[in-house]
């Protein structure tokens, strides 16, 4: 038996015995290979300072280490995507795991900033690769409700990686020096990369794979945007990472810089929201097969767009004042877990014939969200909530049109595989 995703129904599918093909050992480590490149997104945004001083580097070209990285993020899972449809999944994420182990090592020695942004966008590209291939291994292996409670699971520690990281990158500021968090990542990728050669077997048949001329795999990318399930879903689970990060790149001015929230309360913060999140996207994984994807989709878009309001009432015409940044705040970062990974199940589930090629697009559009909102959420200076505020609005009502659209009756079928 496997479940209509969208509408929680089950139904028979002859393909229900692969999904013994995941242990949980397999997506523990497949859960973990996808964390490490958002995990080293920003751990060390609390030295910045400290790095400019230590490279001979302005603010702006600090700032640039994060750019490079998102750019390297963007085209890694773009590449790594339909690579690993043609050329299997096992070999790519191993190469992967062992190049992002060796740039992170570069970024620890890094004695200038033309070497550092060097590392960091090979970094990003090879950590993009990874997440990417780790996704496919995923779709190959699963189906039905079980796919919906894997990939929330694996983009709800996705989420949370890059938004913890500059708590941990904090800690690791007050015991040692910046360069620790780049060891901390090659030490994860480098165990990564044993726990894959130990565990993960090749999830992709040699007579399943595609071809890899540039034809070829551009014609999956066309196969794969042509679906118009696909490109709905596409976009919410884009536009909720470009929430996420409209949060991330204000929050510190609006709970600090406007309300006198000390680095210690506001850290507090920050982790009390990176919990609600996590805890949403675990129910939202419970619900899976239970209450129809869409809906709780749309549960989560009707709170993202309802702190959006809340922000904007208060940045126009109250100051923003405490309370309703930390409420406003809580709920919007709790939403995205019901949104994103839902999002992003049901649009690989759109394009089954293609796992790689989809999961690459997914993840090729979140980094660009991110690496673009990130920057305009912050136009207005660190005294309004005003840009966030209109950023969080516009992004849920363009993601409530586009999940209208994929969400079709006939479109819907093609997610969910009816006849």
């Amino acid at each position: 038996m496997t479940t209509d995703l969208a509408e929680g129904r089950a139904t028979p599918s002859p393909d229900a015995a692969r999904t013994a093909g995941l242990t949980k050992a397999l997506l523990a480590t497949i859960v973990l290979v996808s964390a490490i490149a958002p995990l080293a997104t920003d751990m060390y945004v609390p030295a910045f300072p400290q790095v400019g001083v230590d490279l001979a580097a302005s603010a702006t070209q600090v700032q640039l280490t994060l750019t490079t990285f998102f750019v390297g993020m963007a085209l890694g899972q773009l590449v790594g995507g339909p690579v690993s449809d043609a050329r299997g999944r096992r070999l790519p994420l191993l190469l992967a795991l062992a190049v992002t182990t060796a740039a992170s090592i570069v970024c620890t020695f890094a004695p200038t900033m033309p070497v550092m942004l060097a590392a960091r966008f090979v970094q990003g590209l090879a950590g993009g690769w990874a997440m990417v291939t780790a996704r496919a291994v995923v779709v190959d292996l699963v189906s039905g409700p079980r796919l919906v409670r894997d990939l929330n699971l694996i983009a709800g520690v996705g989420g949370i990686a890059p938004i913890v990281g500059p708590l941990i990158g904090a800690v690791i500021l007050e015991l040692s020096h910046w360069r620790v968090s780049f060891w901390v990542v090659a030490a994860l990728g480098a165990a990564m990369f044993v726990a894959v050669l130990i565990g993960i077997p090749e999830s992709l048949p040699a007579e399943k794979r595609r071809g890899g001329e540039l034809t070829e795999l551009a014609a999956a990318a066309k196969q794969v945007i042509a679906n118009k399930t696909f490109v709905g879903y596409l976009i919410v689970m884009a536009f909720s990472m470009g929430i996420t990060f409209a949060y991330v790149a204000t929050s510190a001015f609006i709970l600090q810089s406007m309300n006198g929230l000390s680095p210690l309360l506001y850290g507090i913060d920050f982790a009390a929201n990176a919990v609600g999140l996590t805890v949403a996207t675990l129910v939202a994984s419970r619900l899976a097969g239970r209450v129809p994807t869409r809906t709780v989709i749309v549960v989560g878009l009707a709170a993202s767009g309802a702190s959006g309001l809340l922000l904007l009432v208060g940045a126009l015409w109250l100051g923003t004042p405490l309370w309703l940044a930390v409420v406003a705040f809580f709920v919007l970062m709790s939403a995205q877990g019901l949104v994103g990974p839902n999002a992003g199940a049901l649009a690989s589930a759109a394009v089954p014939e293609h796992p790689g090629t989809g999961s690459a697009v997914l993840g090729f559009l979140q980094w660009v969200m991110a690496g673009v909102i990130a920057p305009l959420a912050g136009l207005g200076g660190e005294h309004t909530a005003v840009p966030m505020a209109v950023i969080v609005v516009i992004l849920t009502v363009v993601s409530l049109l586009a999940h209208v659209l994929a969400a079709r009756p006939g479109h819907a079928r093609i997610a969910t595989g009816e006849a």
